[in-house]
């Protein structure tokens, strides 16, 4: 049996979430992309092997999402996507979030809250990674490498001749049976 549970925060219940980044972020000040990456890896692993529930698990697993976006070098985020990314991970960084994350089954609530936030701010960049996966996974299993060796120019140059190709089946059924005026000799 599964239960739908829907929480409502209002606009001082978001702000409180908001506060609690601020104060993350002024922690993490310090810290680079990859420490702060690796904290909120361990969340993740923490939460795995404590077999967090799976309203919890879900989004966790947006979350590691968000930290291999940050350093897949195929991807090739700009730095200022990479800054927005790493902003919303500070608070997954912080040891002393809103709830401790030891106190079983609600210990990750407060993480899977923000997570969601997170997400909702982010969605155009978690969609376009995803796609970018996707496609890299398909043209990995199409030339049979590993899909991690396929990066950009790889992608691009796959797009030009799918674009190229497209172009030139359209010309081809637009122009059947007429001369064009563009004609080579």
């Amino acid at each position: 049996m599964s239960l739908n549970l829907t929480i409502e925060l209002s606009d001082n219940d978001l702000d409180h979430f908001t506060e609690a980044l601020r104060r993350a972020q002024s922690l993490a000040a310090g810290k680079s992309p990859r420490e702060i990456t690796d904290a909120a890896g361990k969340l993740v692993e923490g939460a795995r092997s404590r077999q967090a529930p799976d309203f919890i698990a879900e989004r966790l697993s947006k979350l590691d999402s968000l930290i291999r976006m940050v350093h897949d070098e195929g991807w090739g985020l700009a730095d200022e996507d990479k800054a927005r990314v790493l902003t919303a991970l500070t608070y997954f960084a912080d040891p002393t979030d809103v709830i401790p994350d030891h106190i079983p089954v609600v210990g990750y609530l407060d993480d899977a809250i923000m997570i969601e936030l997170c997400v909702r701010e982010l969605k155009h960049e978690l969609e376009a990674y995803e796609d970018f996966c996707h496609f890299r996974a398909a043209e990995a299993a199409k030339h049979g490498v590993d899909p991690a060796t396929i990066g950009r120019v790889e992608w691009l140059e796959e797009q030009r001749q799918e674009l190229q190709q497209r172009m030139r089946r359209r010309r081809e059924r637009d122009h059947s049976g007429r001369i064009g005026m563009f004609r080579i000799r």
